[in-house]
């Protein structure tokens, strides 16, 4: 029987995929897209690699599932994100229509969801996500926070 996958082992990938970002000198931000026990994309923030300001880990998730299933309607999936995510990757969730989110460690300067807007789960917009934050938040928060102060500091 294959094993049921539970949001702590997601998380896991999610993370690793952010550790994959961190070694490339990339914001650590990693994530993944499933549709019930199926990993449907695995990816990390490019925006330094690419040169494209649209290369969040969201973003690409969301390009990568919409080939694997070969349409843009992610319906019935979870995306697992290390950070809440911004303006622009909340924005892509409701338009992608994911059913649910869940993410890691909030982002106090630009996070959309549960910080600075509560943009999933507007009554006025006609898709809303199930939420679940602070998944292995501690984990999440420390790689980001080593990030940084590599960067200030190195």
């Amino acid at each position: 029987m294959k094993p049921l996958f539970d949001d702590n082992y997601w998380m896991g990938l999610a993370l690793e995929e952010a550790k994959a970002a961190f070694a490339k000198d990339e914001v650590p931000i990693g994530a993944v897209l499933v549709e019930g026990q199926e990993l449907l994309a695995r990816t990390h923030n490019l925006r330094e690699t690419t040169g494209d300001p649209t290369a969040h880990a969201e973003v690409l998730a969301l390009r990568e599932a919409g080939i694997a299933k070969g349409g843009w309607r992610l319906t019935g999936t979870t995306l697992y994100v290390t950070v809440e995510p911004c303006i622009m990757c909340a924005g892509a969730l409701i338009w992608a229509r994911v059913e649910r989110l869940v993410y890691g460690t909030a982002d106090l300067r630009a996070g959309a969801v549960d910080s600075l807007f509560d943009l999933l789960r507007d009554s006025r917009l006609n898709h809303r996500l199930e939420v679940k934050g602070q998944v292995r938040s501690g984990e999440c928060k420390a790689l980001m926070q080593d990030f940084f102060r590599q960067r200030r500091d190195g």
